[in-house]
């Protein structure tokens, strides 16, 4: 079985983002990287391979040359290959683009028993991308997944929701999306990392998965974004001296003002 993992290549949350002309993210620079969300979606499909047989782990990902960055990670913590769908005609493309290639590809690619994801990317943070697979995919969606595993023929997760803490089970083909609490991704060592130098990665077009350029890019982008401005600076709080119990007023003024 084919563990097909889709991560995805961002810009540091830390790092001071930019945006071009067309209000579009910059997504390449020194410090872009694996999404760290998507770091887990990895862990868990190489702990999911290492207890079943022949199972393989393909990382894939939708974006510039420069998404390369991301899936020598992959690599570099035991994933067996990696596919990178690049395109000119992809820029501008929002989750539906995005899923639309992803879609292709794993229809592309051949033995795809579960498609990994993480619960959200860290840049768009949408989340919306597990469910627009498997709706697509026709394969049952396993979501925000603690903990993951393959037992008699079926995937089953552990998760925690408003409900409370449920088993659910599907049998494969299926798409899973895993959360930051389904275990610490592993750090490769540094014969981890020599041994992904070998390993391959295998670009493709939009043509080569079947993709028309319609379906992808700004022009085919069912959200637009207006406008981006910058969060307000923090305002000095108002500090509430208390003499013999005066503050109690000033209080009670300060939390009218508040909710009106």
């Amino acid at each position: 079985m084919k563990i097909l993992t889709c991560v995805k290549y961002v810009p540091d949350a830390g790092d001071e983002v930019g945006f071009d002309s067309d209000l579009r993210l910059g997504r390449t620079g020194p410090s872009s990287k694996l999404s760290e969300l998507d770091e887990y979606a990895v862990e868990q499909a190489l702990r999911l391979k290492a207890t079943m047989d022949d199972a393989t782990v393909t990382v894939l990902s939708v974006g510039p040359a420069d998404a390369e960055v991301a899936l020598r990670k992959a690599l570099q913590m035991g994933a067996d290959e990696a596919v990178l769908i690049s395109d000119g005609a992809i820029a501008g493309s929002d989750v539906f683009g995005t899923a639309a290639v992803l879609i292709a590809a794993a229809k592309h690619l051949d033995e795809v028993g579960l498609v990994m994801c993480g619960m959200s990317s860290t840049d768009a943070g949408v989340g919306a991308l597990p469910a627009l697979l498997a709706d697509a995919l026709g394969w049952p969606l396993l979501s925000n997944a603690a903990e993951v595993s393959v037992e008699d023929g079926q995937a089953r997760i552990v998760r925690t929701d408003e409900v409370g803490t449920r088993v659910v089970t599907a049998a494969p083909p299926a798409v899973v999306s895993v959360t930051d609490q389904s275990g610490e991704p592993r750090y490769p060592s540094f014969k981890d990392v020599l041994a992904a130098k070998k390993k391959s990665v295998t670009t493709l077009g939009l043509a080569e998965v079947g993709v028309s350029a319609d379906l992808v890019g700004a022009g085919a982008a069912r959200v637009q974004v207006t406008a981006v401005v910058r969060n307000p600076e923090r305002a000095a709080g108002r500090v509430i001296v208390d003499v013999d119990g005066s503050s109690v007023d000033d209080i009670v003024e300060f939390l009218a003002a508040a909710t009106k």
